[in-house]
């Protein structure tokens, strides 16, 4: 009966029965920058934290993200981009920021949570062929990596969880 509890499903995620440090990813569209770092996270953190992400003014999850994640072996085809205003209230243990906009429209969330902020660009706004498109995706990406991986070896406890 308990692991039938532990494994209940809240909107997609699991829910926080299980403890886990929640972390929220935030973006201006939810569309690049947090939806990479949320596939990520979770290949980098292993189960060891419930990971969401959010936009200031979500636009959907772009195509290219979808494509420079695969090549890493990271399917985020089946995220979906969401309004920061689905988490109102809600208590996380760090509040990441992957853009200037989304730092600084960012909500208070309850129980002060870590604020981290990463000023990345928006590989979304590189115009040109597609090549160009996608080496802005993948420096990003690549980027995103490092600082997630930094991340997980600092071992965020998840004390204001």
């Amino acid at each position: 009966m308990l692991r039938a509890e532990l494994l209940r499903l809240k909107g997609g995620q699991m829910a926080a029965t299980e403890n886990k440090p929640r972390v929220l990813i935030l973006c201006t569209g939810n569309s690049a920058r947090s939806q990479m770092a949320e596939g990520l996270l979770r290949r980098l953190g292993g189960m060891r934290y419930e990971i969401l992400s959010a936009g200031t003014k979500p636009v959907g999850v772009n195509p290219l993200a979808i494509e420079v994640m695969r090549e890493k072996g990271i399917d985020i085809s089946t995220q979906r981009s969401k309004s920061v205003a689905e988490f109102t209230g809600q208590k996380f243990a760090t509040v990441i920021t992957v853009c200037d906009n989304a730092a600084e429209e960012c909500p208070v969330f309850p129980g002060a949570p870590q604020r981290v902020h990463w000023s990345l660009t928006d590989p979304a706004a590189v115009s040109g062929a597609k090549e160009e498109k996608l080496g802005a995706f993948r420096k990003v990406r690549d980027d995103l990596e490092r600082r997630i991986q930094s991340f997980v070896n600092s071992g965020v406890s998840g004390a204001h969880s």
